[in-house]
């Protein structure tokens, strides 16, 4: 019986077929390396070949895929000098949202923020790394929101899709989520106190220690 329905066609399939390849790459289910069936694809989204297809050349013009003739699509490898770079936009986009977030933040944002900030601190101890993994990536977007600029929006969006294994990876132990989650803490209470210069620096640190922990791992990407 097949899978094919209405939902996974046209522009809906292609979607679908993205976002099964992105999440099995966040949850290590591909690798680095990994070479892509398409027809597997197909077996478990239900999505046409040429959807499949469409989906793999945009996460290819995205960085997380690449794309050889006669080879296909695989997991794109990401060198430690790549992974540095990202990293280092990251600091200075998101140091400068959390900037703008602080100076433009309303009442209704910061009730937001404050309340992802308690369900992190909830997390923290409860030993579901995979949870945190995903506040924190609510809260994150809660501050790149908050900056109103659309540009650092679409950047930020483009720098992290290559890495999103390794956000999740750099998540591995309590000690390492007690750290971040004091870093949000001390970014949440500049953001609401409207401390902007304070915003920017506390985030530019904290995206540095990201990098710290993934350099730590060191078997998450190529040297």
């Amino acid at each position: 019986m097949t899978r094919t329905s209405t939902a996974v066609r046209g522009i809906a399939g292609t979607n679908v077929a993205v976002e099964w390849v992105r999440e099995h790459i966040r949850h290590g289910r591909l690798v680095p390396g990994q070479r892509l069936v398409e027809a597997d694809i197909v077996a478990a989204t239900g999505v046409s070949r040429g959807k499949v297809r469409e989906a793999l050349r945009r996460l290819e013009s995205e960085g997380l895929l690449t794309i050889e003739e006669f080879r296909g699509a695989s997991v794109k490898r990401l060198g430690r000098d790549e992974v540095q770079q990202i990293y280092q936009a990251r600091m200075a986009l998101e140091g400068l949202a959390a900037r703008e977030c602080a100076l433009r933040a309303d009442d209704r944002l910061r009730a937001q923020l404050l309340d992802v900030q308690r369900e992190l601190n909830e997390g923290e101890h409860s030993g579901n790394h995979d949870r945190f993994a995903r506040l924190n990536g609510t809260w994150h977007g809660l501050i790149i929101a908050g900056s109103g600029n659309e540009y650092i929006a679409q950047f930020l969006k483009r720098l992290t899709v290559p890495i999103y294994r390794l956000l999740f990876a750099s998540f591995y132990t309590a000690q390492r989520i007690a750290s971040a989650n004091a870093d949000h803490r001390v970014i949440t209470a500049a953001i609401v106190e409207g401390r902007a210069d304070d915003a920017e620096k506390a985030m530019r640190a904290h995206i540095h220690n990201g990098l710290d922990a993934l350099i730590e791992l060191n078997t998450h990407f190529d040297t």
